[in-house]
Formats: C-alpha cells, structure tokens, sequence
C-alpha cells in the first residue's frame, strides 16, 4: 500500500522538481522528460480512477528499478533465457541451459532469466555474476532462485507487461527452452514484435533436448495452421532457429553480430550500422538479391548521420542505408544474415560481436 504524504514529503518533491525544471533545457533528453512530466500533470488534472493511479505508479516503479540495474551494463550484449520453472534438475533441458548459459557468457555475453526454478535456475547458475534475473511476484513457482541474489542483478517486478517490457529492451538475442504458457507467451511476444519490426531485428534460438522434438513440433502447428492459411509468410520462419547443440545455438548468436551490428530509423532511412565495411562486389550481390524489400532506390554505404550524434560510441563504424518497406522483417533478417555471410571467415575478426 502506498504510504500518504506528508507535507514535508510534498514539500521535498516541490524542491527536487523546481530543480529539475530549472535544469531541463540543458539536461540530456530534456524533451522527452518534459514529455513525461506533461503527461503526468495532464492525467493529474483529468479524470482517472485509483486504479489507473496504482498501474502507472507500479509500472514507474518497476521501470525505475530495472534501468539503475541495467544502465552500468547498458554497452554489453544480453541473451534473455525463456523456459520452465518446473524443469527438474536431473532433467536434460536443465543441464543443457547450464551448458549454453556457461558458453555464452564465456563468449562475452551477459544473461537474463526470470530468476525463478527450472530452466531459469540453470541459466542463472551457468552464467554466474555474468546474470541478472528479472522476478516477479506470483502464488506459486516464482521466488527468486539462489544463484541470482545480488541486489545489483535482481529486480522484483509488480507487473508482466514491464517484466517482457525489459527482457526484451535488453536483450540482444533470445534462447527459449522448453516450457508452459509463460514459455509460450514470452516466445509469441518476442516473435510478434520482430515480425512487427517494433523491436530492433536479434537472433532467436529454440533449444531442444538432444533429440527432442518440442520445437519441431510447435514448428509443425506453425507450418500447417499459419503458413498454410496464409497467416503468416514462409520469410517469417526466419525469424528464429531450432537446434539441440548448444554449440550451434551460441555460434548462430554470436555470428548475427559478425558483421552487422546494430540498426535504427532515422526519417524514412533504415540506417544498419557495420563493424567493418563490406566489399563492392558484396554490395552488389546485396542490391541483387533483396530489392524487392525496398520501396525505392538502392542499399548505399554511409557515414553517421547527423541525427545518430546522441550515440557517440559507435558513431565511427560505417553503415549501410535502405529504404525499407516496413514489411518483410523476415526478409531483413534474411538481409542481415546474407551482411554476415560477406566475412571472410579466413580473416580474424577484430570486432568484439557481444559488445552494443
């Protein structure tokens, strides 16, 4: 229950945001604070129940707890580990997320669970210091487990919506293991928002036991009841891969940031930026093969541009620019994949693909 003011409380949040007024048009993001601040007042002055009020405070809250816990790591790639807290811990699929979050991480990776039992449990305890856990607060199955105690690693959410909200903000990939509705719906959202393209395009990995057929099975539903009615496109299964090595699931991770490193939109231009440049011939073969993605021109080299200025750490590596269709995310995944396949794989890599 939230505690009432008193009027020294009021008197003290008078003080911090007169200040934080006064500091807005120099601050960093000022007009998105601003923003934020209008929109409060906005609500404040209008007609809202208490119910509204606890949602947005809680949702506040939680956002307010994860971004002091994830801002120190804020230029270190994540993988988030999706998959069931009642997976016992004799059983193969605890062993073999053991195993990928202990190889991801000496890849130079950083994990993120969800800080419960089962599959949660071995991620985190495979990972080590090099793992957070995103909890939260349920009747049954969700105390934190043991390996993710640190106040440093660990936040209680009060709400799923902020919880998914950060697993995927943060995460760079995403390697789902078997699991429940929770598994399922985590795996639908992550899925829905890169076909969307309302996330930045990363590397998602369905895990199976040596052998097993969980996702080759959920495969098959996709296939006959989505593909077939013409619900989804035959791009779209490129959105993720289905393997039981462990070794495989970490070399399809770590090569998605090979060559490609990140993206944004700036205007009307899809701006990829590269850790190293790509050759002639390679972007001649790229314009061949995946112009049908583009609503006009071609795919050309760049420089930063000028709206890139607020991300000063990567403002030195080259980019290329497309006029993307906003469309085929399966087909840019398809892009990206074809970007990465331009390296040389007799020519040691310089770049570090597990750094933002």
């Amino acid at each position: 229950m939230a505690k009432i003011p008193s009027s020294s409380d009021i008197e003290k949040l008078g003080h911090d945001l007169q200040q934080l007024l006064g500091r807005l048009e120099a601050t960093e993001h000022g007009e998105l604070v601003y923003a934020a601040l209008e929109a409060i007042a906005q609500i404040a002055q209008g007609d809202a129940e208490r119910l509204d009020w606890k949602i947005l405070t809680g949702a506040l809250q939680d956002m307010q707890k994860a971004i002091a816990m994830f801002y120190p790591h804020r230029f270190k790639r994540k993988v988030s580990i999706f998959g069931s807290a009642r997976t016992d811990r004799d059983a193969p699929e605890y062993k073999q997320t053991y195993e990928f979050a202990e190889q991801i991480t000496k890849q130079g990776f950083m994990v993120i669970t969800g800080a419960g039992g089962g599959i949660m449990a071995a991620g985190n305890a495979g990972a080590g210091e090099s793992s957070f856990g995103l909890n939260i607060s349920l009747p049954f199955e969700q105390s934190s487990n043991s390996f993710v105690s640190e106040a440093s690693r660990l936040v209680r959410f009060r709400y799923f919506f902020t919880r998914k909200l950060y697993f995927i903000k943060e995460s760079d990939a995403v390697a789902l293991f078997p699991g429940g509705f929770g598994t399922q719906d985590e795996f639908f959202e992550c899925l829905t928002l890169c076909q969307t393209g309302r996330t930045t395009p990363c590397p998602i990995v369905l895990m199976d036991r040596q052998g097993g057929d969980y996702w080759h099975n959920w495969d098959h539903f996709v296939e006959h009841n989505l593909l077939a009615r013409g619900l989804i496109t035959s791009e779209d299964r490129s959105l993720y891969r289905i393997t039981d090595d462990v070794n495989e699931a970490c070399q399809f991770i770590s090569a998605f940031y090979r060559v490609y490193h990140s993206s944004r939109w700036v205007g009307d231009l899809l701006v990829m930026r590269l850790n190293v440049a790509i050759a002639d011939e390679h972007l001649e073969r790229l314009n061949t093969n995946f112009s049908d993605i583009l609503t006009q021109g071609k795919i050309e080299r760049s420089q930063a541009l000028p709206k890139e200025a607020n991300e000063p750490h990567i403002i030195h590596l080259p980019r290329l620019t497309l006029h993307f269709n906003h469309r085929d995310l399966g087909r840019l995944y398809e892009l990206i994949a074809a970007i990465n396949d331009t390296c040389d794989s007799n020519d040691p890599m310089v770049c570090h693909p597990e750094q933002r």
